[in-house]
């Protein structure tokens, strides 16, 4: 694909400017996101709509993974507002695997939008069952990584798992009843080891919404958490 940007900020204001200076038919946006370049993509994903047919929705939902950062992070800010359509919800129960990626995107903002229309997703089973356990794929995957690393490795290397981590198990915060007991608990006590606080503030987050009895043994590690942050979490839901 070519990017079409130009080296001057004036030249690429102009050919934003281009595109905005006439209304385009509902067609003509979903040809520039099937085909278009960088911008075209980018304006085409922010003025759509509607979503007519489930091929609509395809060339809509394919342009949130594997593509330009600027075209995703638009796909990301559309796909929040139309989560709040539950018939466009319905279309997007059909892409599990590119909603999951789309969760550890890079880009902490596109995650961030697509957790949180995710929300308006959870009733449909066969959906969640399918992300919840794309999910679980994707923290074995980090804590295989991570378990590879040696002190000699840059600090970078070790974010970049723990910032999989972190969006998986904020997905798993709405989806976490699409997995078993023995699917979720060993990846919450081992998320438990990790030095960063915002990890351990995550799992008591999850916590809170589950039956105790099952985690128990869990609770009382957060509850002794040196972090503030990670154990008033479940602080503020007993005193409530």
């Amino acid at each position: 694909m070519n990017s079409n940007y130009e080296k001057t900020l004036d030249k690429n204001f102009e050919k934003a400017l281009n595109l905005c200076s006439r209304t385009h038919t509902h067609d003509e946006l979903l040809k520039f996101l099937k085909d278009g370049n960088i911008p075209e993509k980018q304006y085409a994903a922010l003025m759509i709509t509607e979503l007519n047919s489930k091929e609509d929705v395809k060339i809509f939902i394919s342009n949130l993974i594997n593509c330009d950062g600027k075209i995703r992070e638009a796909v990301a800010q559309k796909f929040l507002d139309f989560t709040q359509n539950e018939k466009y919800c319905e279309y997007f129960t059909q892409y599990p695997q590119i909603l999951a990626k789309a969760t550890i995107d890079i880009n902490a903002n596109i995650s961030r939008m697509v957790t949180e229309g995710l929300e308006k997703l959870v009733t449909y089973s066969d959906f969640g069952y399918s992300y919840a356990h794309e999910l679980l794929g994707y923290i074995q995957d980090a804590y295989d990584e991570l378990d590879k690393i040696i002190y000699k490795d840059k600090k970078y290397t070790i974010n970049k798992q723990l910032f999989k981590l972190y969006w998986c198990l904020e997905g798993l915060k709405n989806y976490w009843t699409y997995t078993q007991t023995n699917e979720i608990k060993p990846i919450l006590k081992r998320a438990l080891e990790e030095s960063e606080y915002t990890i351990r503030e995550k799992v008591a987050q999850i916590l809170v919404r589950m039956p105790k009895n099952d985690y128990n043994d869990i609770i009382n590690v957060i509850n002794n958490d040196e972090n503030y942050y990670v154990k008033r979490i479940l602080n503020e839901v007993i005193s409530q």
